[in-house]
């Protein structure tokens, strides 16, 4: 289900549009599944075809979609918890994507309107940051 509909998404790119691909898959995971937060207090985790059914989720969610998209077309992606009011406590999560293996990161924050490269943690005092490549 999750590699169908990355197919789907890139459909129209040409062979090898690696950058075209990650933007198309990001784009699709920003606009075309709503944000909404979890229960209050309590921690949810989908699935990719969770989200995918559903068509809403938080942060992690979207995250989780993405990166599942984005690895079933063969592209690098890892996930970037940050803390911003309490360093033991992360608030959000968001996908950095890698097009090339071995070429550089980019951040894909599909909680907000905003392009595909657009950094959130620029300008922002972060108080802790945790890569995990997936």
């Amino acid at each position: 289900m999750i590699r169908l509909t990355a197919v789907q998404i890139t459909l129209g790119l040409r062979p090898k549009a690696w950058m075209q691909e990650c933007r198309a898959l990001f784009q699709f995971v920003r606009d075309r599944i709503r944000y909404v937060r979890d229960i209050m207090d309590v921690e949810t985790l989908h699935t990719a075809e969770q989200v995918l059914t559903q068509g809403a989720g938080d942060c992690d969610d979207k995250a989780i979609l993405l990166a599942s998209l984005l690895h079933s077309l063969q592209h690098g992606a890892r996930f970037v918890a940050i803390a911003l009011h309490n360093p033991n406590n992360c608030d959000h999560v968001f996908v950095e994507c890698q097009p090339r293996a071995g070429g550089p990161w980019i951040p894909c924050e599909t909680t907000e309107p905003v392009e595909f490269g657009f950094d959130p943690l620029k300008g922002r005092r972060i108080l802790k940051r945790i890569y995990a490549e997936c």
